[in-house]
């Protein structure tokens, strides 16, 4: 590894940790469907034959992934994620955790105003007149659209039994 491994986390190991996770995910599927029957029957496959042979090519792209990390990025040092990006990466993500906890608890059109509402408001930089008016307004088109056209329902909170929309 160089200096600059350092710095931030490198390509190799952020490769290996995803080929890792998806050859977790294959094998949990493999086993999955290994527990429901993957064989073939009289009557054709059981339900999980599918399932077992997805879960092996997932295992079988994960393996290559691992190889290819090896082969490519061992000792490059090559840094996948520095400060400056770990900075960018979380100004997206810690809105929209914040944005799934507050829609789980007050709905998801409470939360999909506040969430447009203060992205526009603290990373747009607009306005508190212009940004206030667009997330509600975006909540309201979803409203009409999944709520009223496709008579979807979708996640409310105590804010919508309040106005007697349920």
């Amino acid at each position: 590894m160089s200096e600059n491994s350092a710095n931030g986390v490198s390509r190799f190991a952020v490769e290996l940790g995803v080929a890792s996770l998806t050859g977790a995910f294959g094998v949990a599927v493999c086993y999955g469907s290994l527990d429901i029957g993957a064989g073939w029957t009289d009557m054709g496959p059981d339900a999980g034959y599918f399932p077992f042979y997805i879960g092996l090519l997932i295992l079988v792209g994960s393996a290559a992934n691992i190889v290819h990390a090896f082969f490519k990025y061992r000792g490059t040092g090559e840094v996948f994620l520095d400060a400056g990006r770990a900075k960018v990466v979380a100004s997206f993500l810690l809105p929209l955790m914040a944005f799934a906890a507050v829609s789980v608890w007050l709905g998801l059109y409470v939360g999909t105003a506040l969430y447009i509402a203060a992205t526009m408001l603290f990373q747009g930089r607009y306005r508190w007149w212009i940004a206030l008016p667009a997330g509600l307004s975006v909540s309201l088109f979803f409203f009409v659209v999944f709520e009223i056209c496709f008579q979807v329902p979708l996640l409310k909170g105590p804010v919508e039994a309040w106005l007697g929309i349920y």
